[in-house]
């Protein structure tokens, strides 16, 4: 348990993939935040062999910033592994290189973690924002068949009753307190739970790696808190948008990893055998009707190289988007455009 008074350390690890002018943001916000209670003794920025010049140092002044750099894309949970191999301190962040802290995000996030109340959790998150500051998606259920089934389909929104959607909805989280996850855009844990996870599962390029290392840290007793007076703007997607459809491609192979590892086996296989005939059929008629021939080539593509990579066995990492792009001509990348915003 911390004790109360005492100043607490924690270490940032940033994971950069092409995220623009927002890397930049981010660490101004983190250099401008109070650091009195939670002192931050360095950020680690881990660069996935990025492209548009984000790779490059940006001089922060007061901010001790380490650079691990890439020779190609390793994922998202490996790079964050990489970047918590260089951490020693009480508490690792996780913080998305598109999110910017307010100036007193880091202090209310400290003196929480001071109080008796926070013993007994092993993960927090804080409120995601928008530029008018109105709450986004901060936290999650974890997921059942149910929640993927309605998701495939679109039961979901159609009756939420019965399927009930997986992100939480601002109104439920009208106050701090347990959660299943919070997403991991800010993602603070303990640095002895971390290790005693073996950190993220690396087999998860992108999406779900968050989900998996909250439900085991569950297991062990260590839930996940949601703090909603600290607050967090988040831009979301901006990497993740440059991916064009092979999002959808990733997501599908770290769904299905998740379901095989955390689920009875034939709930796995009946939520998969949805994955390549319900959902792809759905998609396909949701697009005729749109008139996008486009999207239509696009999900044969990416349905192709998921039956692919699930052939050769959902224990191994998928192929990275960029070799998946090589395969198959005519797919290219969608870039996000750029916004910049300061707390």
């Amino acid at each position: 348990m911390t004790t109360p008074g005492r100043h607490l350390t924690a270490d940032i690890v940033i994971v950069n993939w092409n995220a623009g002018r927002h890397l930049q943001n981010c660490l101004h916000s983190i250099a401008r935040a109070d650091r009195s209670v939670l002192r931050v003794r360095r950020v680690v920025i881990v660069d996935n062999a990025s492209s548009d010049g984000s790779e490059r140092d940006p001089h922060v002044p007061g901010l001790p910033v380490r650079w691990v750099r890439n020779n190609e894309n390793l994922g998202f949970a490996r790079a964050c592994n990489q970047g918590a191999a260089l951490c020693d301190s009480e508490f690792l962040l996780f913080l998305n290189p598109d999110t910017e802290l307010c100036p007193d995000t880091l202090r209310i996030t400290g003196e929480f973690l001071r109080t008796p109340a926070a013993g007994g959790f092993g993960i927090f998150g804080a409120r995601m924002v928008d530029e008018q500051g109105r709450p986004q998606l901060s936290c999650s259920r974890f997921p059942s068949p149910r929640i993927f089934a309605g998701r495939m389909t679109g039961l979901d929104r159609l009756v939420p009753a019965v399927f009930p959607p997986q992100h939480m909805r601002p109104e439920e989280l009208s106050r701090s307190g347990p959660v299943d996850q919070v997403i991991g855009a800010f993602f603070l844990v303990r640095r002895s739970l971390f290790t005693e996870l073996n950190g993220f599962d690396d087999g998860y390029f992108l999406y779900l790696e968050e989900v998996d290392f909250a439900l085991r840290a569950r297991r062990l007793n260590w839930p996940s808190y949601h703090i909603k007076e600290a607050r967090v703007y988040h831009a979301g997607r901006v990497s993740s948008a440059q991916l064009g459809p092979w999002r959808h491609y990733l997501l599908l192979c770290s769904r299905t990893r998740f379901m095989f590892r955390n689920w009875p086996k034939h709930q796995a296989w009946l939520l998969t055998v949805m994955s390549l005939s319900v959902e792809p059929v759905a998609r396909l008629v949701g697009a005729a009707l749109r008139g996008q021939r486009p999207e239509l080539r696009a999900t044969i593509t990416v349905y192709r190289e998921f039956l692919r990579w699930f052939r050769r066995g959902p224990e191994l990492p998928p192929t990275p988007p960029e070799i998946a792009r090589r395969r198959q001509s005519g797919d290219t990348a969608v870039r996000a455009p750029e916004r910049e915003r300061r707390v």
